[in-house]
């Protein structure tokens, strides 16, 4: 899951092996979560993932810390498609306003962008069809699309 989350969003200065300890040591200093089956585990594993990328990103625009300027050495397999760290983080504000508005429906895009999951695999997790995974991940990306295209140009609203 950690792997597929760095490759789908392209962040090259941390490995799989630290989001998977960082998210293990978030969840586990977060005292009373109980999780009651896979699918709720998966969710909320996917949310602090989620949460530490977005934060990684920040720290990266951080004009304090040299903003985008990074030097490494790390090799990434991130695709074409990767978002920089703006967009991430816009997106990360829009997921956010979706919870508000629906959670099912951030909690899918969650598992699916984050954590990578299929939608076959979604569907298991929620125990619901395949089309019905597909049908709310159409919904949300809409969602998503109009609230980037507002924060991307705020004079326009």
């Amino acid at each position: 899951m950690a792997r597929r989350a760095l490759a789908r969003n392209g962040v090259a200065a941390i490995s799989t092996t630290t989001l998977l300890h960082e998210t293990y040591l978030d969840m586990v200093s977060q005292s009373g979560h109980e999780f009651p089956d896979q699918a709720r585990f998966m969710a909320y594993a996917s949310r602090v993932m989620r949460g530490l990328l977005i934060d990684h990103a920040r720290r990266r625009l951080a004009q304090k810390r040299g903003g985008r300027l990074e030097i490494t050495s790390l090799k990434t397999d991130a695709g074409e498609h990767a978002l920089d760290d703006q967009e991430l983080t816009r997106l990360s504000d829009s997921l956010d306003e979706l919870a508000r508005v629906d959670s099912t429906l951030a909690e899918i895009v969650d598992l699916k962008f984050f954590a990578g999951l299929s939608f076959a695999e979604i569907a298991g997790l929620r125990g619901v069809s395949e089309r019905t995974v597909q049908r709310s991940w159409d919904k949300a990306r809409i969602y998503l699309h109009q609230s980037l295209q507002l924060l991307a140009d705020p004079g326009d609203a």
